[in-house]
């Protein structure tokens, strides 16, 4: 995604040729010690089938809002995001110190981190656009922070590498990258994306993508396609994701919106076509958007309280992320099997009829503290928050999400915060059955 960007052709898909994708090679390399690509399935450093369920955030444009952010985006439920990096050809260079900073951040937020090199969008049509090449250049000079994380980190080699012009391009050039970076020590999951602008109206990175993937010597390379105005119809999400699919060739929607300047995207379609194939989904972007697409913000002014209706129906809707993130399994903590267990709410009610008081304490089962958190719960009857303390509480309907105060942030391991609520209510008073911390379900005490 840019901040601006040149309207699709209406007619470049259907005018493209389609044709099949060949067969992905039968050979798959070993497992990684990080992520890695099995049977067109990425895997964890666990050897266990994982599926990105998260957001972007532009990083090289809002560094200073980045680890609220990510606090913000793992309180609603999402499992890995999508980190907008620069070059340092088109904005500020993200070093390797910022690099790792982020990185830890994400640890810290139990996020998985895919990190994309932004100053490459459009290559070929934007003018101030880099190549690949110079993309490689770029990580290998902040390889420093990336050694040792491939267990958290993928690293998306170039953001939108081609425009519409010169993609043709862009086979060789991203084999070319995917070997500098092999020869370079990179062994991490790689990410590469689409031309078009991301969308590959052409469908150069479909018809090519068992070649690019062939030519990887660890086998470890995921497809990135971007979702927007050329995918408007279910039929044409649907086609897109199953050639993939079919041939066993992993690919990921690393950027979707529910509405664009070069079209209305079926986000619905997008959502439901990747939950049912068991592929990954990044909605763009979190906040900060500019250039007339602030239609893209997920929260409005970076407030997680001031959801956007993009935000509502990404994290809230029908196959959302709140509905469908699982926590990557190198998060889990020893003995608790990465279910539940890491928490326990017990919630004390006092029933007045027509109102009531709730005193919720929320302990820590696990073994390293947690910095930062979010409780979602939904009401069972007709209860509305009218006050609450130790904490600050958003309601939609019955759904309720509640966040620290500065002094409640931090949870010690087995420890807790306590909090409470004042409400009224209309046809019962009974408690929520079910808690989640952090998008983890919590056991009731």
């Amino acid at each position: 995604m840019r901040r601006t960007r040149a309207a699709v052709a209406a007619g470049a898909l259907l005018a493209a040729c389609a044709s099949l994708l060949t067969s992905a090679p039968d050979a798959q390399a070993a497992a990684a010690p990080g992520f890695h690509i099995r049977d067109g399935r990425l895997l964890d450093a666990n050897d266990k089938d994982f599926v990105l369920r998260g957001v972007n955030h532009a990083h090289a444009w809002y560094p200073d809002r980045t680890d609220k952010a990510l606090k913000d985006i793992k309180a609603n439920g999402a499992n890995s995001v999508r980190v907008v990096l620069s070059t340092g050809d088109q904005w500020t260079k993200n070093d390797t110190a910022d690099v790792a900073h982020v990185v830890d951040e994400c640890k810290k937020n139990r996020l998985i981190c895919v990190l994309e090199a932004h100053d490459t969008t459009g290559y070929g049509e934007a003018g101030a656009a880099v190549t690949l090449s110079e993309a490689v250049d770029y990580w290998l000079s902040v390889k420093g922070a990336l050694v040792g994380q491939e267990k958290y980190v993928l690293v998306n080699i170039g953001n939108e590498p081609f425009g519409n012009t010169h993609y043709a391009d862009w086979t060789d050039a991203t084999k070319n990258a995917i070997g500098r970076l092999r020869d370079g020590g990179i062994d991490h999951t790689l990410m590469v994306d689409a031309p078009n602008w991301g969308q590959d109206w052409s469908f150069t990175m479909r018809d090519n993508a068992a070649g690019v993937f062939a030519a990887d010597p660890d086998k470890n390379t995921v497809f990135d396609i971007h979702m927007y105005g050329v995918y408007d119809t279910p039929a044409e999400v649907s086609d897109y994701l199953n050639r993939f699919t079919k041939a066993k060739l992993p690919i990921v929607v690393g950027e979707f919106g529910d509405m664009h300047s070069d079209g209305n995207p079926d986000e619905g379609a997008i959502m439901a076509t990747a939950q049912s194939l068991g592929i990954g989904y990044l909605g763009w972007s979190w906040s900060g958007n500019g250039g007339g697409v602030e239609y893209l913000d997920l929260a409005r002014n970076f407030d997680p309280n001031q959801l956007s209706d993009w935000g509502k129906r990404l994290f809230d809707g029908a196959d959302g992320i709140k509905a469908t993130a699982k926590e990557a399994g190198v998060f889990a903590d020893p003995g608790d099997g990465g279910g539940a267990g890491a928490c326990a709410v017990t919630y004390r009610l006092s029933d007045w009829g027509d109102s009531f008081n709730a005193d919720i304490t929320v302990r820590n089962t696990s073994k390293q503290a947690v910095d930062g958190w979010g409780l979602d719960f939904a009401f069972p009857a007709q209860q509305k928050i009218r006050s609450v303390w130790n904490a600050r509480a958003t309601q939609d309907g019955a759904r309720v999400h509640v966040t620290p105060e500065s002094w409640t942030r931090t949870i010690p391991a087995d420890g807790s915060v306590s909090f409470g609520l004042n409400g009224s209510s209309t046809g019962g008073n009974a408690a929520p059955s079910t808690f989640t911390l952090n998008g983890k379900t919590c056991t009731v005490a």
